[in-house]
């Protein structure tokens, strides 16, 4: 059985997805998708907005059908980390192809791209590290870095759009593990990544986030019919449901503790808390936080990780993909799974009660998930047994 590899975060699941999902079949001509899919907290260090157990449905009910869970110690990381797990985990499940989706629609400027940055690596290296001593933000750094390189023959791909980065990610990533899987990519159609109308049958995730959350409109149009369904029954989670406990640890923690939280460096702990004491909202603080150099992705994320205890010696113990945590299949993605289990070099995981350092930072990811000071009790403790007690989903 061939199968094709999609990295997602289903924050929630909408028509783009789905095209996605379409498209990648149609492309790679594969009997299975495996999906790897981002857990509790996401790679813009954001709460997801309903649990990993309903995106999981969502995702089978659409055409995936296998959905694996991005460990924490990737799923909240810069692009480079984030795109390296996923990739490193479809390799481990024998997937023959990955899809992504770019602004750029084709597979070649990303191929010509990431062998010309190879080539330049060291420069690239030592250029980052000079601008960032400036001040700058890293992704400003890697833009610089690459002007300066590139100028008089610049690189076929505007590394201007986000998915087109991540795609390069992905890209290098698998050329490192020697290209054992075929890249494809599609073009991103509808809105842009970050436009917050959810206008159209494809509407960016952002939009249609913030519509769900204040209640401003009918999504309707923008999602799958059994999707919308499952959203209007959910409990919709975001950063201000998580601001008071994020204010009470700022508030409480040691200094010295706080510096050793992943991410937390160069003296940023007394803006942090001051800016704790002065703010009523997790917005209104983002915004008294947020600096030329850190930019407001990279501060959400050291949010996360303050949110989560999760400190610097944790993260690089759970540095290399030891496990696979299978979420849900359905009877294509059970056939393939039994075709390949014996293949599979790392331990493949369905309960719990088993795996590494690595799985001890997801359950604690979403024990935080579910203990918000407003989660509504019944509901708080269906999250927390869920995690404990649901095998994958079957479909």
């Amino acid at each position: 059985m061939n199968a094709a590899g999609i990295v997602v975060e289903y924050n929630p699941f909408h028509n783009g997805h789905l095209y996605h999902i379409n498209e990648t079949k149609q492309l790679s001509n594969a009997e299975v998708i495996v999906a790897v899919m981002s857990g509790s907290f996401l790679q813009r260090g954001e709460p997801a907005v309903t649990d990993k157990w309903t995106r999981t449905k969502m995702a089978l009910q659409h055409g995936v059908d296998i959905v694996v869970e991005l460990p924490y110690a990737f799923s909240t990381q810069k692009a480079e980390t984030f795109a390296t797990g996923a990739i490193h985990i479809l390799n481990y499940l024998k997937c023959q192809f990955f899809c992504f989706g770019s602004e750029n629609g084709q597979i070649a400027p990303f191929l010509h791209a990431a062998e010309r940055l190879k080539q330049q690596n060291n420069e690239f290296s030592r250029l980052v590290r000079s601008f960032m001593k400036e001040g700058v933000s890293y992704p400003s750094a890697q833009t610089k870095a690459r002007d300066s390189i590139f100028q008089k023959n610049p690189l076929p791909l505007d590394l201007s759009k986000p998915n087109n980065i991540l795609g390069l990610h992905y890209v290098q990533a698998n050329n490192e593990l020697g290209s054992p899987m075929t890249p494809l990519t599609i073009l991103r159609k509808g809105a842009g990544f970050h436009d917050t109308e959810a206008k159209g049958s494809i509407a960016s995730a952002t939009a249609i986030r913030k519509q769900l959350i204040e209640k401003s409109g009918s999504i309707d149009h923008a999602v799958p019919p059994l999707s919308a369904a499952a959203l209007k029954k959910q409990f919709l989670h975001s950063w201000e449901l998580y601001w008071p406990l994020l204010r009470y640890r700022l508030l409480t923690i040691e200094p010295g503790q706080l510096a050793s939280i992943y991410e937390i460096e160069e003296g940023i702990e007394p803006r942090l808390i001051k800016a704790a004491l002065q703010s009523d909202s997790f917005a209104e603080f983002m915004q008294r936080v947020k600096t030329k150099r850190y930019t407001w992705t990279r501060l959400q994320r050291m949010m996360t990780h303050i949110l989560t205890d999760t400190d610097k010696e944790s993260m690089e113990q759970g540095a290399n993909v030891s496990f696979i945590r299978l979420l849900g299949m359905t009877e294509a993605g059970r056939a393939y799974i039994r075709s390949v289990k014996k293949d599979i070099q790392v331990p493949l995981i369905s309960r719990t009660a088993s795996g590494s350092s690595l799985l001890s930072l997801d359950l604690k990811a979403s024990r935080v998930f579910a203990s918000a000071p407003r989660l509504p009790g019944e509901y708080a403790h269906s999250l927390l047994k869920q995690e404990y007690s649901t095998p994958p989903i079957l479909l």
